[in-house]
């Protein structure tokens, strides 16, 4: 989907349609500022664009959730700090996540899709594979007319657009949807790879994160080609021999990984990003209100995904953006809160609550079904 979290707000709000806008910040305080400016303009739809709130008065730690194409021709993009965004585009328009909106509409064109070619792989809120080889029409002009047809059944029943790319897997598929946002159809076939994918640098394959992207700079592997030029026994003695192996096959776009239409989770957690640094002592009453919410939450997710689990673990991220997690493996899987809520705590002792903590998240793994 075609910045998913910007387009379900420039759903309520069509004014903003063109204008440079970022998804994120304190949500509660924000909506009420929003809900206020619509009872007094008659809707959410005719507030005057010149009274939203501009991401240059943002002040704390937040992310961008997401940005509209016009924010990110500023520079802006996913997971970057607002006040970094701010720099960047300070009158962009600063809007928060609707999160059960999202949902509903990420449900929505999920059904869609599934009703077209059923075999599908839910990849997340925005995205999903498709494997449309045994689909009537499939094969016409390279799966163009179909790729058409799902963007079509979508835009009619959200009216929201999605990118497409067409591929013989999904590492090249993934690579594909990329080329031509939003609304664009890529399709791209093996005898693509000299000309579409060699070009690319390292870091746009899924699977190459920022430091294995930094040792490949350093090795002088800067795009696609450079690494399916070197050998693989070469890639294998750099980087590992799986890892070395994964990187000549990706390169040279082998991918065997089937399109799979369920998947259990590994773990269910919930963390979060406070506004400023606490102290474990002087800010005690606070973090242990948002431990114990954040330990609801995890248990809400158990029992509305009808999971329970064993392993019960925390997160936290100091100031100095250093991380630890402590995991305790109790007997009989729970879902409960106050389980939950009293093993992490335990966890929490274990941990050196000196410094400043900018982060705080709860983990529950050794999932089975409920």
């Amino acid at each position: 989907m075609d910045a998913f979290f910007a387009s379900v707000e420039l759903l309520r709000y069509p004014q903003l349609k063109g204008l440079p806008v970022v998804i994120g910040g304190r949500r509660r305080r924000e909506e009420d500022e929003l809900a206020k400016l619509a009872a007094a303009h008659g809707g959410p739809d005719h507030i005057p664009t010149e009274a939203f709130p501009r991401l240059t008065a943002y002040a704390g730690r937040g992310v961008a959730t997401t940005a509209t194409y016009a924010a990110r021709q500023f520079g802006v993009g996913s997971a970057m700090g607002l006040m970094k965004a701010a720099k960047l585009c300070p009158e962009a328009i600063l809007l928060p996540v609707d999160f059960d909106e999202v949902r509903r509409i990420s449900r929505l064109f999920k059904r869609i899709v599934a009703d077209i070619a059923p075999v599908m792989q839910d990849n997340g809120i925005d995205e999903v594979y498709i494997d449309f080889t045994a689909v009537p029409g499939a094969d016409e002009d390279g799966g163009r007319v179909l790729a058409r047809h799902i963007q079509q059944r979508i835009f009619e029943e959200t009216r929201l657009t999605c990118s497409i790319g067409v591929a013989p897997n999904k590492l090249l598929a993934k690579l594909a949807s990329e080329f031509d946002k939003p609304n664009g159809v890529s399709v791209v076939t093996m005898e693509d790879l000299p000309t579409r994918i060699w070009p690319l640098p390292c870091r746009k394959v899924n699977g190459i994160g920022p430091r294995t992207d930094e040792k490949l700079q350093a090795l002088g592997l800067r795009t696609v080609g450079d690494i399916a030029a070197r050998e693989r026994d070469w890639l294998v003695a750099h980087f590992g021999r799986s890892y070395g192996a994964w990187l000549s096959d990706a390169s040279h776009g082998h991918d065997e990984r089937p399109v799979v239409t369920e998947s259990e989770p590994v773990s269910i957690s919930r963390e979060t990003t406070f506004e400023r640094d606490l102290h474990a002592v002087h800010d005690r009453a606070e973090l242990g209100a948002t431990f114990t919410r954040l330990c609801e939450q995890v248990a809400a997710d158990l029992a509305r995904k009808g999971y329970v689990g064993r392993t019960i673990g925390i997160k936290l991220r100091f100031a100095d953006f250093r991380s630890v997690t402590r995991d305790t493996t109790i007997d009989a899987p729970t879902a409960d809160a106050q389980v939950i809520r009293r093993h992490a705590g335990l966890g929490l002792k274990r941990v050196d609550l000196a410094r400043r903590i900018r982060l705080l998240g709860v983990r529950v793994g050794k999932l089975s079904r409920g």
